[in-house]
């Protein structure tokens, strides 16, 4: 992989990511994402000074939805890394026995449905949390309430996280859609998008109409004295949650592989859907020791099942044009049916893998899918055949508007910055979720505005009225008021949403956070150097603004001026304290919890870490310390009740 080639990766991995987990409409294969998403982090791991800072390898999880309000988790909710195979498993196993040698392993179904972090306090059920990025997720509570396989009570009156994933059987899939079809709705693509979509309604009752089940897979912040994962786990299936179809506790890669083989082989027959097993350390001492990297927990790995593949007929081969200017095409294909959805679209990412695959209209293919609505072209069945297949014929002209297409690396590019579809898509990026998040202002109203004449770029948005709205069919008056309110709420938004809505090139969604923070409203008149100057900003990335705001500096001053965008408050550097300037790390029971204790440690100056080590400066603990706390004795560091802490800060 070249570095342009790295570069357009991590933009088409953003894309899926963006689709999968903010809009739960996927445009891609698992096995599409995951060989993408491997062959990126193995072009870093060769490259570390190229690596981009919005690359999805430098971020767990995506974007909270702004529909609800935010609620932090009491601990971090961690991604899993994948293996494929059996060489896969040799390896992981060989990396974690030189952390520990004598270890067993838990393993259990990983479930394909949407993460749920349930808290529990004095035995009730007080907080239902979405995953979100790990950190934060969405508080929906009143739609959790509504799942029947989630106790409202339990007999643990602990402070107690419970996370699982919440998912929809086969059989109530088939229902929900098929009553979905007779009221003229389209059907969800799978059933992980139905229990996503179903759990994230803004009105519960809609939630409890679709028969939602939850299926525990861990714990997060507990007090529970087992010493063994999957005694731990019995212990919260006695509290009332649901088992597993199937779990085993496995000492060697033989009982693992075993295992694995024989989820994959029943998989049809399980009620829900699966996309691979979990293998977790099962003593919890060896878990804490091990810790976790930047992104994933040492002690887990996600075994992932294989793709399922079909043969279809490449019907026609189309194109698409971008906010960017950016020329795709996309191959339709004879209708197929894989895992209970319909295939009618593959990806074809650019031309030059038409050309690679030689790929022709009319060709029998193989195509890729795992869970997913558009697959991906593996193979050409050349030897099919007939001579009558034709070749595509790569386009010089824009498809929308006719303008000369420009090569740029392996991309085409319309360079007409009035092309409609440039137009249309610049601004249904700038009302996404990541942007400026405007409630109703979906693809089809925008096509429609458009079309219409009302608006022709971003800042004609703002000047529509009930009157414009009431002209266009299908608005009535609710509809026509509701998105001009969400347009107004779309006013003072935090400034990085400004910066990214703005859909600069190369610029994502942490670059915007890193450019709010580090310049504010002076985004628009520093230098070259500047810019680069910042952590994770590099010299294209510079040029791109600075080209960006040389040309479009009107519109942006006039777009700052109707939303006043809010410019990040500075925090306020923590006086002296003995913890300004410390690592700290946590363990045990405290009389609140730990992340709250942390959030106290880091507003004070200190960094808390997750592991002890050497340059660990405090330990602080309370009940149930473990093993951090006798590493901590080992090497010496100072080590605190939750008491002392608190006598350091009188």
């Amino acid at each position: 992989m070249k570095k342009n080639e790295y570069e357009k990766s991590v933009e088409e991995l953003n894309l899926y990511a963006k689709h999968y987990y903010v809009l739960d409409n996927p445009i891609t294969t698992d096995e599409v994402y995951d060989r993408l998403y491997h062959e990126v982090l193995e072009y870093e791991a060769q490259h570390p000074e190229d690596i981009l800072p919005h690359s999805p390898t430098q971020r767990v999880g995506d974007s909270v939805s702004e529909g609800f309000v935010k609620a932090k988790h009491l601990s971090r909710m961690w991604s899993l890394e994948d293996i494929f195979n059996r060489e896969d498993l040799e390896a992981w196993l060989k990396k974690t026995y030189k952390l520990d040698a004598n270890i067993s392993f838990y393993c259990e179904p990983k479930y394909d449905g949407a993460s749920l972090d349930l808290v529990y306090e004095n035995g009730v059920l007080v907080r239902g949390i979405t995953r979100g990025d790990g950190n934060v997720g969405e508080l929906i509570t009143q739609n959790v309430k509504t799942i029947r396989s989630i106790p409202l009570t339990i007999e643990h009156k602990a402070l107690i996280e419970i996370r699982g994933e919440v998912v929809i059987f086969k059989e109530e899939f088939e229902k929900i859609n098929a009553s979905r079809m007779q009221e003229g709705e389209a059907p969800f693509a799978n059933p992980r998008n139905a229990a996503a979509g179903s759990l994230r309604q803004l009105d519960s009752s809609i939630t409890a109409k679709r028969n939602l089940v939850f299926l525990p897979y861990g714990i997060g912040e507990n007090s529970l004295r087992e010493k063994l994962l999957h005694e731990k786990m019995q212990t919260i299936y006695k509290m009332g949650f649901r088992k597993p179809p199937q779990s085993a506790v496995c000492r060697n890669i033989d009982e693992i592989e075993a295992i694995y083989q024989k989820m994959h082989q029943e998989r049809d027959s399980y009620e829900m859907m699966l996309d691979g097993m979990v293998i977790k350390v099962d003593e919890m001492s060896a878990q804490i020791d091990m810790g976790y990297t930047v992104k994933v927990p040492r002690w887990a790995v996600a075994y992932k099942f294989p793709a399922l593949e079909k043969i279809t007929q490449v019907k026609d081969i189309i194109l698409q044009v971008g906010r960017t200017g950016a020329v795709t095409p996309v191959a339709i294909v004879a209708p197929v049916e894989i895992d209970g959805a319909v295939v009618e679209r593959a990806t074809l990412h650019n031309f030059d893998e038409i050309q690679r695959k030689d790929i022709r209209i009319g060709d029998s293919v193989i195509i890729l899918r795992s869970g997913d609505v558009i697959p991906k072209i593996m193979k050409v069945l050349v030897h099919q055949r007939s001579g009558e297949e034709k070749e595509f014929v790569k386009p010089t002209h824009c498809p929308i508007c006719a303008s000369e297409l420009l090569q740029e690396d392996v991309l085409l590019k319309c360079q007409n910055l009035l092309c409609e579809a440039r137009v249309v898509n610049s601004i249904i990026y700038f009302a996404s979720k990541p942007c400026l998040n405007i409630d109703g202002l979906g693809i089809k109203i925008v096509e429609t505005l458009f079309k219409s004449g009302l608006i022709s770029n971003v800042v004609d948005l703002f000047s529509l009225t009930l009157e414009d709205l009431l002209t266009l069919e299908g608005f009535k008056e609710k509809k026509a008021y509701n998105l001009l309110r969400a347009l107004e709420n779309a006013k003072g938004c935090e400034y990085w949403r400004f910066i990214n809505a703005l859909g600069i090139e190369h610029i994502g969604e942490v670059a915007s956070k890193t450019l709010a923070d580090a310049f504010g409203v002076a985004f628009k008149s520093v230098s070259k150097e500047a810019i680069i100057a910042c952590d994770g900003i590099g010299e294209e990335m510079a040029e791109s603004l600075l080209e960006f705001v040389r040309v479009n500096r009107e519109t942006i001053e006039k777009l700052e001026s109707i939303l006043a965008p809010l410019e990040p408050l500075q925090k306020e550097e923590a006086q002296e304290n003995p913890f300004k300037g410390k690592t700290v790390v946590l363990t045990g029971s405290m009389s609140e919890s730990r992340g709250a204790i942390k959030t106290l440690l880091e507003n004070l100056g200190a960094k808390v870490s997750s592991s002890v080590s050497k340059k660990t400066d405090f330990l602080i603990y309370g009940e149930d310390a473990g093993s951090k706390y006798e590493k901590a004795i080992t090497l010496g560091v100072t080590t605190l009740t939750e008491e002392a802490m608190r006598g350091m800060l009188l």
